[in-house]
């Protein structure tokens, strides 16, 4: 063995490479680890110096499929004729498969390096001795396919069976005879249960988060990770830990394996969630659950439908009715919510942005959204008016029960902190009295489990008399009353518009708009597959058509002289008043404009030859600021063409700002000084 070390092998470095695949072996199998550690000795006894042995253990605890920075580095050394021998325990410590085996191999057979293991020593050069090597290589990537099918058909059997132990979310523990059950902490499983429960009410994840911040209640979390519950830990709920339970099918008193599977790619793999009917293993019923699985599975498709990718999602609380559910009669796309003006006073529209896409082509159509809202409101009148009654009922039954699941989850709370508070006292009292220094620790620990007693029964009052504010009797019989006049909970200003949006979905599958001039046509899709088809005007209430001729001649005249607000102005001072009798408004007077084609004064001036900013800076030769600045002087004559927005009248040749503007060229900072333009 020792004929193969050369004197030029002596000359350089013997590279000891140590690995480790997990964590979890360098921390138990620590006997590979001191086998590997051991092979330094070998090399001192080949005849290297202690000083010219190199240690690589930077890989400990990674993977053979990782990026190990210890292997690139051991790789680079080797090719560039540093290393004389490659120490290794064997082969699958070296390489992660035989590619990278045999790349390892033709490099140290290029730059003529050795090759250790515990079995001997080899040159990859010789012929004898590489092929061996090559046997190895595969003979070790053989052994650990066989292992891991090994593993992965033992844990396949228990999973077909139901009976592989995996990780339990919270609500769910183990028993002493390894069953799945309830968590025995009945706050516990009331969170859990009010959790789902919201859901179903309010229809989106966040809904629940909110639910649970307004009324202080916190959800919980046991520590610890694998198969042992540890201490609950009660924590603010979040959006993704909702997410998290609602695609959970353990729930659902299901048992899974396998939703989701490695993708490998040049760029690195990624992990991919699978549909349920491309789950390896599901079974349902296997131990109890909070939700059946029916109710499991509309879960699953109202978080879908939800999703930012979803055409619907979920409902918001934007005063367009039709969010999510309106299409496009031209195109087939949904059309989108266009928001004009002031959040409160919003004039909404929908409009297909089919069209607007690379190629900057005209959108398909667009409305306003008031006149298709309040056609498909009174369709949804006519549909829902006979069970007006069955549902008001059950609304007021659910405002009960909701209000008596909070109330069960803070007096346990309370109860929790009263049994913690017992325990101290209990504690505090059997210690003996002289041991002061014990004494005084559990005395503090007492007193403090009393205070956070206190402030529990405190928090509970405060918020159950909070509950009763919004749960009166009063805001039963409201109930009650509006159940028998449904129009008027539709037309209740205090009912919001997701709740709106929510009535219109059950109902209603999708509505298809084809707009036609002044007129919509909508097809309504209802749930089942009927259908309904609306006629819908489109013609605001101060439409053109309905103003007499003497109106708007007169308002054509105003604009000769003044902006659209101005005009509104105006015809309200002269007690003119629109076709419904309302006031004039700034809207109302563009309207009227655009539809009878009316210039508005800007156009009007423009064509009289006045001058934007721009252009008449660009005459002068002076900049914006100094053209706004001699217009405040009244040496450029200006008119408003709008609030923001003014028009100039170009100055004559004989004009007095000529004269400025020239001599302020000749002399700077002249034009800057004159104060009064009558004595320019």
């Amino acid at each position: 063995m020792t004929g193969k070390v050369a004197k030029n092998h002596l000359q350089r470095t013997a590279y000891l490479y140590v690995r480790q695949s997990t964590l979890r072996q360098v921390i138990e199998n620590t006997e590979s680890t001191r086998r590997q550690y051991a092979l330094r000795d070998r090399a001192l006894e080949l005849g290297w110096r202690e000083d010219q042995v190199e240690v690589i253990d930077c890989d400990l605890g990674e993977s053979g499929t990782a990026d190990r920075e210890g292997f690139r580095h051991l790789m680079a050394e080797v090719g560039l004729g540093h290393a004389g021998i490659v120490l290794g325990l064997e082969v699958s410590r070296l390489a992660r498969d035989n590619i990278d085996w045999h790349r390892l191999l033709e490099v140290c057979a290029t730059t003529n390096t050795l090759i250790l293991d515990e079995d001997g020593l080899y040159s990859p050069q010789d012929h004898n001795d590489r092929l061996l090597l090559g046997l190895k290589g595969a003979m070790s990537a053989a052994e650990l396919h066989v292992l891991r099918s090994r593993l992965r058909g033992g844990i396949l059997s228990q999973a077909q069976r139901g009976a592989l132990r995996l990780p339990l979310p919270a609500g769910l523990v183990y028993d002493s005879d390894r069953n799945v059950v309830l968590d025995p902490d009945a706050e516990v499983r009331n969170s859990v249960r009010l959790a789902f429960s919201t859901f179903e009410r309010a229809g989106s994840s966040w809904g629940v988060v909110r639910h649970f911040e307004e009324r202080g209640l916190r959800f919980p979390l046991r520590e610890g990770h694998g198969y042992s519950p540890g201490p609950v830990q009660w924590r603010p709920l979040t959006a993704t830990r909702v997410r998290s339970m609602l695609r959970n099918p353990r729930y659902a008193g299901a048992f899974a394996y396998g939703r989701t599977r490695q993708i490998g790619s040049p760029n690195g793999s990624r992990i991919e969630k699978l549909a349920a009917e491309d789950w390896t293993v599901l079974i349902q019923d296997v131990h109890p659950g909070y939700i059946p699985w029916e109710q499991y599975q509309r879960n699953v498709r109202t978080l879908e439908g939800n999703a930012g990718t979803s055409l619907k999602g979920a409902a918001r609380e934007g005063a367009a009715l039709l969010q999510g559910i309106a299409l496009c009669g031209v195109c087939g796309r949904n059309l989108i919510m266009q928001y004009h003006g002031h959040k409160r006073r919003a004039h909404v529209r929908y409009a297909c942005n089919g069209g607007t896409g690379q190629h900057r082509t005209p959108r398909c159509q667009s409305m306003s959204a008031r006149h298709v809202d309040r056609a498909i409101g009174q369709l949804l009148l006519g549909l829902v008016a006979p069970v007006t009654l069955e549902v008001a009922l059950s609304v007021q039954a659910e405002m009960q029960a909701r209000d008596d699941e909070v109330a069960v989850l803070r007096e346990q709370a309370v109860q929790r902190s009263r049994e913690a508070a017992g325990l101290a006292k209990r504690r505090f009292m059997e210690v003996d009295p002289g041991n002061r220094l014990v004494a005084d620790v559990l005395e503090s620990e007492w007193n403090q489990c009393l205070k956070a007693l206190r402030d529990a029964e405190d928090e509970r009052d405060r918020l159950r008399d909070q509950d009763r504010i919004l749960l009166d009797e009063s805001i039963r019989k409201r109930v009650l009353q509006i159940a028998t006049d449904f129009p008027r909970l539709w037309n209740d200003p205090a009912t919001p518009n997701r709740e709106k949006k929510r009535m219109i979905r059950l109902l209603i599958e999708d509505v298809t708009l084809t707009r036609h001039g002044d007129r919509a046509h909508a097809g309504v899709r209802l749930r089942g597959g009927a259908a309904r088809e609306l006629d819908v005007s489109l013609q605001a209430a101060g439409h053109p058509a309905k103003l007499p001729a003497a109106l708007v001649a007169e308002i054509r005249e105003l604009l000769h002289h003044h902006t659209d607000a101005q005009v509104a102005n105006i015809l309200n001072q002269r007690g003119r008043t629109g076709s419904g009798g309302q006031p004039f408004n700034t809207s109302m007077v563009a309207h009227v404009r655009f539809r009878r084609g009316l210039e508005t004064q800007r156009q009007m001036l423009r064509e009289k030859g006045m001058l934007t900013t721009a252009e008449i800076a660009e005459q002068l030769s002076i900049s914006h600021d100094r053209v706004r600045t001699l217009a405040s002087k009244g040496m450029i004559r200006k008119r408003g063409a709008s609030q923001t927005r003014f028009l100039y009248e170009p100055p004559g040749q004989d004009d007095a700002v000529w004269k400025l503007v020239n001599q302020g060229r000749h002399e700077p900072g002249l034009a800057n000084t004159v104060q009064n333009p009558m004595k320019a």
